[in-house]
């Protein structure tokens, strides 16, 4: 865990059973968050945060997700909504990421509608699944544009125009909907927004003009979000395939295994760690290939850019796997909700269920 001193990962650790029973992420985690600027990874240094770049910051999720799923899904889906700092208006985003405590929220869904007005934009819609809401001071929104009568507008193919938003805290209202049994420290609840009006500034496209002189905003969305929720599976993979040796050679019953059981199960425990261990070569390997691309030619070659795609998919499904095969031997302790072992795979298959991995 070269990312990270012992003590957040003690502090972390401690504390996540305690942010499951809130359903939210803890004050203390929230601290270190707000400490090491987790939230604002991607903003660019113009406006002080941490300007880190992609490669990095995949390692820093996965390294957190080995920690605790919940921290590292908020981190991942509301550092990468703050993203979109390469695409705000510069005078927004300064005011914006003034806030120490700034932190993005928000879907990728179109869950609304965005009437034009004389000053700006009438916003209205319902959005699910915003991870970090709780403690969000920012709120990200897709909406279909319309005209001043509310008639739907179309681009030059008939595709209906899709623009994205930015919200304030105030301007949302939050509804309690995360009742999922895993990552429940997310708080990744729902929202709506009733006759907002914003200011024509508040919208923004992704990957059309970089409105920061920064690099690695151009890198392709899609691939961006593959990678970032990917790592978090393998996170938490990896920390399953560490505890399930622990739990499996503490079982009250382990004396009634035969040697050859034993062997068995050790067998079965060196394949997963050696199959999770080399496909993450292979994937970091295609990713780092591609942020090469970018960087020192502009950019990235299309057969490359599926390679990443195919590898993140196949290592969020190969992390299932194979939790899923070492699952029965840690017996009912693996199924004992309040162990860590327990969090760790309630976590892990809520995170591998989301849509964008599932093929």
């Amino acid at each position: 865990m070269e990312q990270f001193t012992q003590t957040w990962q003690e502090a972390i650790l401690a504390l996540a059973p305690q942010s499951e029973a809130m359903g939210e992420l803890h004050p203390d985690i929230l601290e270190i968050a707000y400490e090491q600027e987790w939230f604002k990874l991607y903003v660019p240094k113009a406006y002080g945060g941490p300007g880190k770049k992609l490669p990095e910051i995949l390692r820093i999720e996965e390294d957190l997700a080995y920690v605790d799923g919940s921290t590292a899904w908020t981190v991942t889906l509301c550092s990468g909504a703050a993203w979109f700092a390469g695409f705000l208006d510069p005078t927004l985003a300064e005011e914006i990421f003034a806030d120490r405590k700034v932190c993005f929220a928000g879907s990728g869904a179109v869950g609304g509608t965005a009437q034009k007005t004389k000053e700006g934009y009438r916003i209205n819609g319902h959005w699910k699944y915003a991870s970090g809401a709780l403690h969000a001071t920012i709120f990200t929104a897709n909406c279909l544009l319309q005209d001043e009568q509310g008639n739907n507008l179309f681009d030059e193919e008939e595709n209906p125009i899709i623009e994205s938003f930015i919200l304030k805290r105030d301007e949302v209202e939050i509804l309690s909907g995360w009742s999922y049994f895993g990552l429940v420290a997310t708080g990744s609840h729902a929202f709506d927004v009733h006759d907002v009006e914003v200011p024509a500034n508040r919208s923004f496209k992704i990957n059309t003009e970089i409105k920061v002189a920064d690099e690695g905003f151009n890198y392709p969305f899609l691939q961006l979000a593959e990678t970032t929720l990917t790592v978090n599976n393998l996170g938490m993979a990896r920390r399953f395939v560490d505890l399930v040796g622990e739990s499996f050679f503490n079982r009250s019953g382990f004396k009634r295994y035969s040697p050859e059981q034993v062997t068995y199960f050790e067998q079965e425990l060196a394949k997963g760690k050696h199959t999770l261990s080399t496909i993450r070569d292979h994937f970091y390997e295609a990713f780092d290939l591609s942020w090469h691309q970018l960087i020192n030619n502009g950019k990235i070659e299309e057969a490359v850019l599926k390679e990443v795609s195919r590898l993140s998919r196949e290592l969020s499904h190969q992390s299932r796997s194979i939790v899923d095969t070492l699952y029965p031997y840690a017996g009912l302790e693996a199924a004992k909700k309040e162990t860590e072992l327990n969090r760790v795979w309630r976590d892990l298959h809520t995170a591998s269920q989301h849509a964008l991995l599932t093929f």
